[in-house]
């Protein structure tokens, strides 16, 4: 291995870990979804890691097809930025569109009281949700078997920026384990880095006490990724 190519995969996973880490967009969607929809620690990293795989997947492979076409950088750079735009504004799409459903579902959710008379003439009045009752029999079962496939395909879009450049060098060079090295430490660093900031503060959040505002709970989680996704457009995070 030359020293060229071992600065390169220094400088791949060190890209890798700071690209995901400054991009929350990388891991508030799934850590807000997880406690919105209530998934389970395993099934949140799990569809993490799915969405991880095809948000590296796309960018190597619209590095392969420019290397192999001899597509210039900035050309590449130009359609990364693209994809990244188009992709931000779909976090931002998705994002209001769920936060005014939690908003609808948190009105609807809204706890009224009932009195019960009984036979002897006593009374008694307690407080009901109607989400309550059908909480757990089918809780917007075709919502939920959605969304994951709403964000692997937003994270499908996105691209990440640092891998083409990085990727050229070593394809210029004519080497091909250092082309694939630094594929594989880029994905393998950003897709861990993901997942470690996913599982930190989803049971960060998930201890928590939200009380009463846990019927708020959809409407927060859309509100979070909304800005996230404005927080890439304006902000350039």
């Amino acid at each position: 291995m030359t020293k060229d190519i071992t600065v390169l995969l220094v400088t791949a996973a060190s890209l890798g870990f700071f690209h995901t880490l400054f991009g929350p967009d990388h891991y508030l969607p799934f850590i807000m979804m997880s406690r919105a929809r209530r998934w389970t620690l395993p099934r949140t990293l799990g569809i993490t890691f799915l969405c991880g795989l095809g948000h590296v997947g796309s960018s190597i492979l619209v590095g392969a097809i420019g290397i192999l076409l001899g597509t210039s950088v900035s050309r590449l750079e130009f359609l990364e930025g693209f994809r990244g735009n188009l992709a931000a504004w779909m976090i931002i799409l998705f994002g209001s569109l769920y936060f005014l459903w939690g908003v609808r579902k948190a009105v609807l959710n809204r706890p009224h009281k009932h009195i019960h008379f009984h036979e002897n003439g006593a009374e008694h009045e307690h407080e009901h949700r109607h989400a309550d009752d059908h909480e757990h029999r089918h809780e917007d079962k075709g919502k939920q078997s959605i969304t994951p496939w709403v964000l692997f395909t937003i994270f499908a879009l996105g691209p990440c920026e640092p891998l083409i450049p990085v990727l050229m060098y070593p394809a210029a060079e004519g080497s091909v384990s250092g082309l694939i090295g630094v594929t594989i430490v880029f994905g393998t660093v950003t897709i861990l880095t993901m997942l470690a900031m996913v599982a930190a503060l989803s049971l960060g959040l998930n201890v928590l006490p939200l009380g009463k505002l846990e019927r708020y709970m959809h409407a927060v989680a859309g509100a979070v990724i909304c800005l996230s996704g404005i927080g890439i457009v304006f902000l350039g995070l």
